[in-house]
């Protein structure tokens, strides 16, 4: 590898690491940055083919600095960046599964991972089963003989509900279950998988990793035999992040600590905001005690993140409402980057699903999802308590 400042060191701070870990040793010229390698091809100097630089091969300078400034993040031996979230998703899963096998998946997905399991996966002859993660006792009936990996996420979009994280990598262990985690809506910031035994750890980098709303890109974490399966797949299947687009996520990745626990702070004053204004009928935001799940949260992240998710009293005409009434947020589908967002998931990204599917999921058709950036906190604070004081006098009346 690359790096002078040793990746796999554990006794620095994840601020320091953000900056440093994997940094070229010596400078290419004294290089403050990462020089952008915008080149396709490198000489061979009898290296093994799958170790030279070679763009498609993620071996670039760029791709060797950035997989080793994750792992040390991740907290893992090793990593991969790629060229999306759903490439690092879709490449891990078909790493781990062949045909006739079988996966354990929560049962509130990102959409794409949820269409990839439901389309693609059966064409391979690959099997789901959706779980209860609240409910380990109910785990065991839905074992089969081919199954192979359990498939869960952090925080759940967009009710940012948390698995019982713990209780899959311990019924993962006993069952000789490989286990996937999608850590996106967390970050390396408020909580690392690996630490608690998860095998891979994948991250959708276009938002908080890289923080700019200005790439798309995705990263492989875990044990570096179980990587390096997943980068020779990836090594066929060509899901490349580009060097510009590499060199962008590690400048991103240089203010990550700092980014990710101001938008902790931002979102927690907001969910308390939301929670004590009778507009209001529920916060969903693991920093609030009244969150199903806050003992958990609170146990095992160093953060509780800037995703939330809220209903108002008044239904779909107060939800359009108040996000019309919002002066500082977007109205827009993506996440953790600098810019707050907000969005209607029924109307957007949950959009594909049927009105029953949604009910299954508890995902009413008046829930706002809410994305928090770096704006001032006080600013976005204001924001919300004029767009509430401007609801129809029908939402006023209904909460006096």
């Amino acid at each position: 590898m690359t790096g002078k400042r040793d990746g796999a060191r554990r006794d620095r701070a994840a601020s320091t690491d953000a900056v440093h870990a994997g940094e070229q040793e010596p400078r290419p010229e004294g290089a403050v940055v990462t020089p952008i390698y915008q080149t396709a091809n490198y000489e061979l100097r009898g290296e093994d083919y799958h170790d030279i630089g070679y763009i498609r091969l993620s071996t670039t300078p760029n791709h060797r600095v950035l997989g080793e400034r994750i792992a040390a993040l991740e907290r893992t031996e090793a990593a991969l960046v790629l060229g999306s979230g759903m490439a690092a998703i879709s490449g891990s899963l078909l790493t781990v599964l062949s045909s006739g096998d079988h996966v354990l998946v929560q049962d509130t997905l990102y959409g794409g991972t949820a269409a990839f399991l439901q389309q693609d996966l059966p064409r391979f002859r690959i099997e789901h089963t959706v779980i209860d993660p609240q409910d380990r006792s109910s785990w065991a009936a839905q074992l089969k003989p081919t199954t192979r990996a359990m498939y869960v996420e952090t925080l759940t979009n967009p009710l940012v509900q948390v698995a019982d994280l713990e209780a899959v990598v311990a019924f993962a262990r006993e069952h000789g279950l490989v286990t996937l985690i999608d850590n996106t809506f967390a970050s390396p910031i408020n909580f690392r998988p690996a630490e608690i035994g998860f095998d891979l750890v994948l991250e959708s980098c276009t938002k908080y990793m890289n923080g700019h709303s200005d790439i798309v890109a995705g990263s492989v974490a875990g044990p570096a035999d179980l990587v390096r399966r997943v980068k020779v797949l990836h090594d066929h299947l060509g899901g490349t992040l580009d060097p510009h687009a590499a060199f962008l996520l590690e400048r991103g990745l240089k203010t990550l600590s700092v980014r990710v626990r101001e938008q902790n702070q931002s979102a927690g004053r907001l969910a308390a905001l939301l929670e004590a204004h009778p507009a209001v009928s529920v916060v969903h935001y693991p920093g609030l005690a009244s969150h199903a799940q806050h003992e958990r949260a609170a146990r095992l992240f160093d953060g509780f993140g800037g995703m939330m998710s809220f209903e108002l009293e008044g239904g779909v005409d107060a939800a359009e409402a108040f996000m019309s009434a919002l002066t500082i947020p977007m109205v827009a589908a993506s996440l953790g980057g600098p810019e707050s967002l907000v969005v209607r998931p029924a109307a957007a990204i949950h959009a594909g699903l049927s009105a029953e599917e949604r009910a299954r999921a508890g995902i009413r058709d008046d829930l706002i999802r809410f994305s928090t950036g770096l704006e001032s906190s006080e600013d976005l604070a204001a924001d919300f308590a004029g767009a509430l004081a401007s609801l129809p006098r029908s939402v006023a009346s209904a909460t006096a």
